[in-house]
């Protein structure tokens, strides 16, 4: 570790002040500081001082100098600061958690004697040591201390382990004693650990030992036992002073020990195990270190000094920074801190165990760290700050690392998942898995706490493929496992563990309930699942539905709606749930049920407080009732009362709110009188049941409590009287007879007389009874006593109101009863009939009045029927002769053989209409043969034949038909109920109903249409025979066609087409059904030739294997070499057959040769070992190189063959030289000789003689002298002829010579032909400058007798090309001129265009040339500077033209200084907006701006037409696609500055304007980065001096000359702005490239400023106005409003305004009409110009404007 000094935080005093103590915050944001004048700074983590406070002494009347601080810490949870005091006290100051909270005194601790050291390592624990010896506790939270152990001596230093869980105490006598609180199951002892040589005042415990020292300059390092581990001994030392005081880092591996000047370091090696000293931190001038503090995160250490400074050091091993993002300070071997350099935030990761962290890692989004030592792996959650330290050993930093869950790292590493919880020091489980994917792993830690649920740790993982297994990583078992049929791709477990949801690659989607171990199948297609969070609510997309599950627990109700696009995600947030869904390229959110969702949750969790939170939100509505109905209902069952009183006040159910509230009131109080849960209090829990109506559960809680009374009240409150008296009775209760006679009477009152009567009839008073029962209206009561007692019967009068009441009351059949009694039977048979108790009636009839029964037992009939009885009214209509209605009843009952039974009883008539009603039911029970018997008897045939049809049964139908129908009815029938049948599939009976009617044709086109093929075939072998075969290979073509290939092998081969067959394979690639097929139908030679195409489609190795296979390896050779497929062959006989190759390439070889491959074939026969065919080859072609090539190469006795065939060949062609040549080669000079004395090449003859056979040279020459003489030669024709031997003999130098001198200018056409042959002989014979040489001297002659033509071709056979071209242009054959030039040497186009052009010139025909090609002769008048008729012609041409050539002439006149006239140009052709013209427009406006001689009245028309022109463009501008941009504003700059300069030069024209004309000439030195400046300098200074404005002349000449001097020494470095400060006179300008003032006034301007600040008279300051800016100046410095310029003087506009229509323009009114009066009194055109400009400009003058005449 090293000390790296950062600041000074208290800067050291002159004398002694001895700083104290001070003490870090355990959470580092603040640091404290005790100074000698007993004062506590506080500094934040920055270092920057944020507060102080005063200590105060124990007792004031000492003083406040009584006492010193000794001892200061932070409490843990830095809020409190302890502070102990040499006067006997400790004070904690409470000094909260924001900077400038009031700091109080939260706890004193008198002692005996004076603090001397205090640390604070626990909450609650302040230990302390004393002058006395003893070291105490003081317990913050009872303010009590206590004794822990004691000494005789002065406790000199106190620290604590790195835990905080032991302490060390150092005393004067050298002892040091150790106390733990927790030892954390280390096993080290207590008590005196060491005698150290003198008082350890500087004392510090390291992880690994203690380290001591003190005033004899030696730092001891004692083991865990106290013996001594290493000595630094620096007694020897003269630099060295006593230690005083040490300092431990927060992880335990360094240590920091202060003495005079000096910082010693320790380090500790966990390799060597031993202590090394680091470099010391020596500081000049620091004097004694009195105190040391070290951060609790070890990256700041910070030293107090003796003379009260503090000093602050940042301490590291090293520092990195991570992806640029964050910043990794290692403090000690085992402790990083990890900065986030965006936000700032610390987190400081530490190994617990004090091993090395060697790398530390920020992944999965740069939110979690890992880092590895040498045993453990360290992980965090940057954003929560939970740190985890876990045993590992280490793998080679092959593990993988999933971070998808917040609470739980997943870590992968050799087929083991560990999980490891952020915060937690034990990895929360391993499992072994193969599968990293963390859509295949599902943890849940804690995610929504349950009712009854402490921990809920669950792990769900894949097995293998189809197998999950879910694990309890509390328990650390196996609480499920599926195993499933298809592969799973993703599962997750919801939030509460005991679901788990997992969908199989078939995107079936699947929920496994944990407890039940029971798995549904609830979705497929699923192509997007996912749990709501919070909740058990369940998302998913099956296609274009969306699938959500309110309830989890009933998977079949699922809620569904269409969707058009996928869904990619939920988002959950601000009470709603959506689902968001991509259609297309937007994202749609669907909303979902929040209530659903979060009232589901709550309940399923049992979080009823939760759920009421949430109804409380929602407004009432039939839904929100309904779940708080569903709350009401669990919170009474969970005893949660208070919830269900709130849910039935919500319901508005006040008696059950009410009721709960005194129930609630009874259960508190007995909370608060006896402690405990109320709801268990008898009368709460009979008060639940009472609620439920449970009244019996709730007396017997009351009689259980033998609370009688309160049952019986419970019973009475209720009104239930019965309940009561029984509870009475059963206990034998005083109170029964009062309560019975009170039950009777409260009947009465509340006009309960039948429950009254009952009471009475109980008692046995019939008559009390009966009265009763009628007045409350109950006749048949009263009527069923009186049945069953006689003496009540004998009461007429009685009976009488009975029956009457009963009659009145239509109670007809317990009249007829009575009467039947009292022996009535006229009246009892009415009532009976009356009341349709017809059985009684009937009985009553047959005995009293046997005539009625027929009657009654028709209308009990129809009154069955009436009842709908109709199979009990059948017999009593029979009993009643009625057969119809008896009828109509049986079908009606269906009773059918009943029906049938009755029908046949009946006439034929009668019958007839209900047989096909009885038919159609037999028909449906397939019961056909009664049903067409019913068709029959009931005349309907046409209905039994329909019958027999639909139920297939042709036959019968058909016969049934026949006999009556006409066969074509019969024919139309069926088919139409065959193609009804087709509709239907019903394909065999459709066939059996066209057969049936002799039309198989149907059923083939109806088999065909369906492809239902064997059926076909089947129909048209058995009705066309003579087709079948056709049809079979139709059927071949259309199935292959389908790719339902063996279907069409089948049809092909019974159609013996097995060729087809064989095509069809090898079309589709199955060589080996190919190869079957021909092996077994097509002969001897076609299986070869197809296994030779198969091996060909394989080629190579695989290939051969195939064709050994089959034994045909040599047989495909030779088949391969005979259909010319060579490669294939060459590739077998490489791979097989070696020794057939040569007789491949033989063959080959001749077949490269029919082709005419000669040169391909020659390789072949040299491949083959035949040279001589070759040879002959090329022989038989003439081609003799080739032939002599090969001969010479491969077959030297050929050679001399050979060249005499080719020399014959050459003689043949006349070509003497090459067949002399291979003559000579073939040593037969002989030959050659006698060739050329036959062809009278006499010459030739002899040289060939003279060289070859000497021997008959003299007998030669003596030939050749004979024919000599014989022909002799005359003038030019001998010339001629001699030219003609001489080319003959070869000579053609001698022959070309002759032809030359040939010169007979009577006949031209011969000279001509004799030159072009000396030039043809020359080129073809001649060395190439011999031929150069010839056809220079022949071209001219050529063209000089009017050959240009030939002279030029002559010229382009040897590459002239400029020769050539000349001879066109002098034949004025101008396009051939052209063409050569632009084929074969570009570079002269623009050559023969000159010389044409000067044609076209010297004939004076550029004219003409106009009408050709107009763009030509433009560019011609520019080229010959005639721009005036480039201009005119170009005005006749479209705009663009003309701009074209008006920019070029503008550019000319430019660059040949003239820019007078190109301004003139687009004065007259205006000026367009194109971009290319935007410099040519900047270019003339510098050049008139920088003209010399424009301040004055004469300029005035070049500045306006420099206006004009701006204008012009500037309007063109607007309306164009740069309106806006930089240049256009850039444009109208420089129109304002054309417009100042034109109005300055007008006003120079009026004695009265003078002064109009010196504030333009001001007010243009805001533009100086447009205009050169020297020259506005030097305008603006003389015009102020005219017209005596003399401050200012003398500021702008002094500028003027500053420029001057800038512009001689190229930099503007050296000028002075102060003079322009606070104007818009801008500073950064361009530096004039040349002056544009001369030297003479300069020289005059340079005097006059010299005179003048001699003089001193005048103040170098601008004029200033009311805004207190310099007059000219449009932004007031002080304000920065900007003024608009005025458009007459440029000067700003401060008042008076008078404003014009276009916006930004306005004039002063005083410059305005001072302008307007000059005009009328000078009657200035040029200022009436001015005015006419800006009427045009601005839109119009102001209506008192001047008007023009």
């Amino acid at each position: 570790m090293q000390l790296k000094h950062l600041r000074t935080l208290l800067s050291p005093q002159d004398g002694a002040a001895k700083v104290t103590c001070m003490a870090w915050s355990q959470n580092n944001a603040k640091f404290a500081v005790c100074t000698v004048d007993r004062v506590v700074l506080l500094y934040d983590e920055h270092g920057e001082r944020r507060d102080k406070f005063s200590t105060k002494p124990a007792d004031m009347k000492y003083g406040r100098k009584s006492y010193m601080v000794k001892g200061m810490a932070f409490s843990p949870d830095s809020t409190k600061i302890a502070i102990g005091q040499t006067d006997n006290i400790i004070y904690v100051y409470k000094i909260g958690e924001d900077w400038g909270d009031k700091k109080v005194i939260c706890n004193k601790f008198i002692q005996t004697s004076a603090v001397t050291c205090l640390q604070w390592p626990a909450e609650y624990i302040i230990v302390f040591g004393l002058a006395e010896g003893k070291v105490r506790l003081a317990n913050t939270k009872t303010n009590k201390s206590s004794t822990i152990y004691g000494t005789d001596s002065y406790v000199v230093s106190l620290t604590t382990n790195c835990s905080g869980k032991g302490i060390l105490s150092g005393h004067a006598d050298g002892t040091i004693v150790r106390y733990f609180f927790d030892d954390e199951g280390s096993g080290e002892s207590q008590g005196k650990l060491v005698n150290h040589s003198c008082p350890p005042y500087a004392l510090a415990w390291a992880t690994n030992s203690i380290v001591a020292a003190g005033c004899d300059r030696r730092i001891v390092a004692y083991g865990k036992e106290g013996h001594v581990l290493q000595t630094f001994d620096y007694s020897r030392d003269p630099q060295e002073r006593e230690f005083t005081t040490a300092a431990a880092s927060p992880g335990g591996q360094s240590v920091v020990l202060g003495s005079y000047d000096r910082l010693r370091v320790l380090n500790w090696s966990p390799r060597r195990s031993m202590w090394e000293e680091a470099k010391p931190k020596e500081i000049a001038n620091l004097y004694t270190i009195t105190a040391l503090a070290w951060k609790r995160d070890g990256s700041r250490l910070c030293a107090g000094t003796l003379c009260g400074g503090v000093e602050q050091f940042d301490c590291c091993l090293r520092r990195s920074i991570y992806k640029n993002k964050f910043e990794l300070t290692y403090v000690g071997p085992s402790q990083v801190i990890v900065k986030n350099l965006s936000s700032g935030t610390r987190v400081v990761l530490k190994s617990h165990y004090g091993y090395e962290v060697e790398e530390v890692k920020i992944l999965g989004k740069e939110r979690y760290l890992v880092a590895h030592t040498s045993d453990t792996l360290l992980l965090g959650d940057l954003n929560t700050n939970r740190l985890s330290e876990v045993a590992w050993q280490g793998s080679g930093g092959n593990e993988k690392y999933f971070f998808e869950n917040e609470n739980v790292c997943m870590i992968f590493n050799a087929g083991e998942l560990t999980l490891v919880e952020y915060g937690s020091n034990d990895t929360l489980g391993s499992v072994r898995t193969e599968f990293m994917n963390p859509h295949l792993i599902s943890v849940r830690i804690n995610e929504r706490r349950q009712r009854g649920m402490e921990d809920n740790k669950k792990l769900a993982y894949l097995v293998d493929i189809k197998t999950i297994a879910i694990v309890d990583l509390i328990g650390g078992y196996n609480i499920g496992t599926i195993s499933h049929e298809s592969r799973v791709d993703w599962l997750e477990l919801n939030e509460t563990g005991h679901k788990l949801l997992f969908r199989d690659r078939k995107l079936r989607l699947h929920l496994y309930d944990i407890e039940s171990c029971s798995k549904t199948m609830i979705l497929n297609f699923c192509s997007y699942v996912q749990w709501v969070p919070g909740s058990d609510v369940l998302v998913a997309q099956n296609r274009n539905s969306l699938c959500v599950w309110y309830n989890i627990e009933a998977p079949e109700r699922v809620t569904m709606s269409s969707i058009k696009g996928d869904v990619v995600g939920l988002e959950r947030g601000g009470g709603k749930t959506e689902v968001m869904v991509t259609e297309g390229v937007t994202t749609v959110a669907y909303t979902l049920d929040e209530g659903l969702i979060e009232f589901g949750t709550a309940i399923d969790d049992s979080n009823y407080t939760r759920a009421t939170a949430f109804l409380e939100t929602l407004e009432m509505t039939p839904e929100t009732e309904a779940m708080w109905k569903t709350l009401s209902k669990l919170a009474l069952e969970a005893r949660q009362l208070h919830i269900a009183e709130r849910c039935f006040s919500a319901l508005g159910h006040v008696a059950k709110a009410r009721f709960l509230h005194e129930t609630n009131e009874i259960a508190d109080k007995v909370s608060r009188e006896y402690g405990g849960e109320g709801t268990d209090f008898y009368q709460v829990r009979a008060r639940l049941a009472m609620l439920e109506k449970n009244y019996k559960l709730a007396e017997m809680i009351f009689l259980e409590q033998n609370a009688v009374e309160e049952a019986m009240d419970m019973y009475q409150e209720l009104h239930r009287w019965d309940e009561c008296i029984a509870v009475a009775e059963a206990k034998g209760h005083p109170a029964l007879e009062k309560l019975r006679r009170g039950y009777y009477q409260w009947l009465m009152d509340t006009q309960q007389e039948e429950r009254a009567g009952e009471l009475q009839e109980s008692q046995g008073d019939g008559l009390a009874a009966i009265s009763l029962y009628l007045k409350a209206g109950l006749p048949a009561k009263a009527a069923r006593l009186v049945l069953t007692r006689e003496e009540l019967l004998a009461n007429t009068e009685l009976v009488e109101h009975i029956t009457t009441d009963l009659i009145k009351g239509e109670l007809y059949e317990r009249a007829g009863d009575v009467f039947e009694k009292i022996r009535n039977p006229q009246r009892a048979l009415e009532c009976y009939r009356k009341g349709s108790a017809f059985m009684k009636a009937v009985e009553l009839a047959r005995l009293a009045f046997p005539v009625e029964v027929v009657k009654l037992e028709e209308a009990w009939g129809d009154h069955l029927v009436q009842q709908k009885q109709l199979d009990a009214a059948i017999n009593h209509y029979i009993e009643a002769r009625c057969s119809i209605k008896a009828i109509e009843a049986a079908l009606g009952a269906r009773q059918w053989k009943k029906a049938i039974y009755i029908l046949d009883l009946q006439d034929r008539n009668t019958a007839s209409k209900y047989y096909p009603r009885v038919a159609q039911h037999y028909a449906s029970l397939q019961e056909y043969e009664i049903a067409e018997e019913l068709y029959t008897k009931g005349d309907r045939t046409k209905d039994a034949i329909d019958m027999y049809t639909q139920a297939g049964r042709w036959e019968q139908a058909h016969k049934l038909a026949m006999k009556c129908m006409r066969p074509e009815d019969v024919s139309v029938l069926y088919i139409t109920q065959a193609q009804e049948m087709e509709k239907q599939g019903k394909y065999c009976e459709a066939e059996r109903l066209y057969v049936t009617v002799e039309e198989p044709d149907l059923a083939i086109t109806m088999f065909k249409k369906h492809k239902l093929y064997d059926d076909m075939i089947r129909l048209v072998g058995k009705h066309h025979p003579d087709l079948l075969s056709d049809t079979h290979l139709h059927l071949g073509k259309e199935l292959e066609a389908e790719g339902r290939l063996q279907e069409a092998e089948y049809h092909y081969l019974e159609a013996q087409e097995w060729k087809a067959t064989v095509n069809m394979y090898r079309s589709s690639g199955l060589w080996e059904e190919a190869y079957r097929v021909a092996k077994a139908y097509g002969g001897a030679n076609a299986h070869k030739h197809v296994a030779y195409l198969w091996a060909k489609s394989l080629g190579g190795e695989a290939a051969v294997r195939l064709l050994n296979k089959l034994g045909l390896l040599e047989a495909a050779i030779d088949h391969a070499a005979d259909n010319c497929s060579f490669e294939f062959a060459f590739e077998l006989s490489r791979l097989a057959l070696k020794h057939k190759t040569p007789e491949i390439h033989l063959r080959y070889a001749m077949y490269l040769e029919d082709e005419g491959k000669f040169e391909e074939a020659e390789a072949e026969f040299i491949r083959a070992g035949k040279p001589k065919e070759a040879v002959l080859m090329f022989v038989h072609n003439q081609d003799w190189e080739a032939a002599q090539r090969v001969a010479e190469a491969h077959d030297p006795d050929s050679v001399a063959e050979v060249l005499v065939g080719q020399a014959r060949g050459a003689l043949e062609e006349k070509d003497f030289q090459k067949a002399e040549g291979l003559l000579l080669r073939a040593q037969r000079p002989g030959l050659a000789l006698n060739f050329y004395k036959e062809a009278g090449l006499w010459s030739d003859a002899l040289r060939i003689c003279k060289d070859y056979v000497p021997g008959q040279l003299e007998a030669l020459q003596e030939e050749y002298e004979r024919e000599a003489t014989k022909k002799g030669a005359r003038g030019m024709e001998g010339l001629v002829e001699q030219a003609r031997q001489w080319e003959q003999a070869g000579e053609y130098s001698r022959a070309v010579d002759c032809y030359l001198k040939v010169h007979d200018l009577g006949s031209s056409s011969l000279v001509e032909k004799c030159w072009m042959k000396a030039a043809e002989l020359s080129i073809k014979f001649l060395p190439p400058q011999r031929s150069l040489e010839v056809v220079r001297a022949v071209g001219p002659q050529l063209i000089g007798i009017g050959k240009h033509s030939a002279a030029a071709e002559l010229y382009l056979n040897l590459d002239l090309v400029k020769e050539a071209i000349d001879a066109f242009i002098d034949g004025e054959e101008w396009n051939k001129a052209k063409r050569v030039a632009k084929e074969l040497d570009p570079r002269y186009e623009v050559y023969v265009d000159q010389h044409y052009k000067e044609f076209l010139k010297n004939q004076g025909k550029v004219d003409s040339l106009v009408g050709v090609d107009v763009m030509a002769a433009l560019d011609l008048y520019v080229e010959q500077g005639q721009w005036d008729k480039c201009i005119e012609t170009a005005t006749k041409q479209n705009y663009k033209i003309l701009h074209k050539y008006v920019a070029l002439y503008a550019t000319h006149l430019i660059r040949e200084g003239g820019y007078a006239q190109a301004l003139a140009l687009y004065v007259q052709h205006g000026a367009p907006a194109n971009p290319q013209n935007f410099n040519i427009y900047k270019r003339i406006f510098m050049d008139v701006v920088s003209a010399p001689g424009t301040n004055s009245a004469e300029a005035y028309h070049g500045w306006a037409d420099l206006r004009d022109v701006l204008f012009n463009l500037c309007e063109n501008l607007v309306k164009s696609s740069e309106a806006d941009s930089p240049s256009h504003e850039e444009f109208e700059t420089m129109l304002l500055i054309a417009h100042y300069y034109a109005t300055r030069s007008a006003a120079q024209s009026v004695k009265q304007l003078e002064t109009v004309a010196a504030r333009l000439s001001v007010s243009l030195l805001r533009h100086t980065q447009l205009l050169p400046a020297d020259k506005a300098f030097y305008e603006a200074g003389i015009a102020a001096k005219a017209v005596g404005w003399e401050n200012m002349a003398f500021i702008f000449l002094n500028r003027f000359l500053d420029l001057t001097d800038a512009i001689e020494e190229g930099t503007l470095d050296a000028l002075d702005h102060s003079d322009f400060q606070d104007t818009d006179i801008p500073f950064e300008v361009p530096l004039p490239a040349k002056q544009h003032i001369p030297e003479a006034q300069r020289e005059e301007v340079r005097d006059w400023v010299l005179t003048v600040s001699m003089d001193q008279r005048l103040e170098q300051v601008l004029p200033r106005d009311e805004r207190g800016a310099y007059e000219a100046s449009l932004v007031a410095a002080s304000t920065g409003v900007r003024a608009l310029p005025c458009l007459i003087t440029g000067y700003p506009i401060l008042r008076n305004k008078i404003e014009f229509k276009r916006p930004g323009k306005a004039a002063n009114k005083d410059n305005w009409n001072k302008f307007l009066m000059a005009i009328k009194t000078s009657h200035s055109p040029v200022c009436q110009d001015v005015l006419k400009f800006i009427s045009q400009w601005c839109g119009g003058l102001p209506s008192t404007s001047f008007s023009f005449q």
